[in-house]
């Protein structure tokens, strides 16, 4: 499966007509004509770190709604995904009175009204925006347009994944060169590491001699010094790195769902560099291009974490 980013949006529109009884699919015109209802879905979706759905569907479709997470959940793995369904119908189509609700309705008014003593009278224009207040006279397509969309569905999916392919492309091109640059600081501080155990072991000794005067034992001096230079050596910090580095690019070959593994592995990547960081802390001359050399790592890896981000 390819990488995807989080990021996209997709519409599809059509509309319903009603044929013998039947409700078909048919392309949207310009506008709906007398007959018809038009529909619009959008799929909108962001980064967010699992699959959160929210739905904005008109009253009635709760049925609609439940197929539509299902297949959400089974095509989609993470993101923050707004599902929108708008409805237009045709110009000249006829509505009809919810009797029943809109009766019930202003009796509840009048008699709130009438325990508290208050001088008023529902406004029915209030009353007829109120969902459910008004029905369509070919309301008998609203029950089967559930088949419609979710024909169409599939198409809108599609669309939304392309873009989310194409944008997670170019993600992987910039991660792939923020490793690049990676690779290129850890070789830097390898041809620098050499240094930084020199200037340890003369930065031990002197302090030594200086504390016990001529009377130091020379070889006790240099096993001190090489169990500090030890201690404080970068070479575990930049095998562990150039580690991480190839599994990082090992999974953008692989593919699929591997933001939360990419993730992971440039949390382990910037421990590495603070570690290195740490040990070479108040080194001068040479050495001080490893610090240079470890500030710009952390800078590529804080780069690559805020891509892998928007990575499913």
């Amino acid at each position: 499966m390819p990488i995807r980013s989080m990021t996209g949006f997709a519409q599809v529109r059509g509309e319903v007509q009603r044929q013998n009884g039947k409700s078909t699919d048919v392309a949207a015109s310009a506008g709906p004509s007398h007959g018809r209802l038009a529909f619009a879905l959008s799929l909108k979706s962001v980064n967010h770190r699992f699959l959160d759905l929210h739905f904005r569907l008109p009253s009635g479709t709760d049925s609609l709604e439940m197929q539509l997470r299902r297949l959400l959940k089974e095509k989609m793995a993470r993101g923050h995904v707004e599902v929108s369904l708008s409805l237009e119908r045709a110009a000249g189509e006829t509505f009809v009175l919810n009797r029943e609700f809109v009766g019930g309705y202003i009796a509840a008014f009048k008699a709130a009204a009438a325990e508290f003593s208050l001088p008023v009278e529902p406004d029915l224009n209030a009353v007829l925006r109120i969902p459910g207040a008004l029905d369509s006279a070919a309301d008998a397509a609203d029950g089967e347009i559930e088949a419609v969309v979710m024909a169409r569905v599939g198409e809108a999916l599609e669309r939304l994944n392309q873009m989310r392919e194409e944008e997670g492309r170019g993600i992987v091109r910039e991660l792939r060169q923020r490793m690049a640059h990676l690779l290129e600081a850890g070789r830097s501080v390898q041809q620098h590491r050499r240094a930084v155990l020199q200037n340890y072991s003369e930065r031990l000794q002197a302090r030594l001699q200086e504390m016990l005067g001529a009377s130091v034992d020379r070889e006790r001096v240099l096993q001190e010094a090489a169990l500090l230079v030890d201690r404080s050596d970068i070479q575990e910090e930049i095998v562990r790195l150039e580690t991480h580095v190839q599994h990082f690019l090992g999974l953008l070959d692989e593919g699929g769902e591997i933001g939360k593994k990419l993730d992971f592995l440039l949390q382990e990547m910037n421990r590495e560099a603070n570690t290195l960081l740490s040990k070479t802390s108040g080194l001068a001359g040479e050495a001080l291009k490893i610090t240079e050399a470890g500030l710009a790592m952390k800078a590529e890896i804080e780069k690559s974490r805020e891509q892998v981000q928007n990575l499913e």
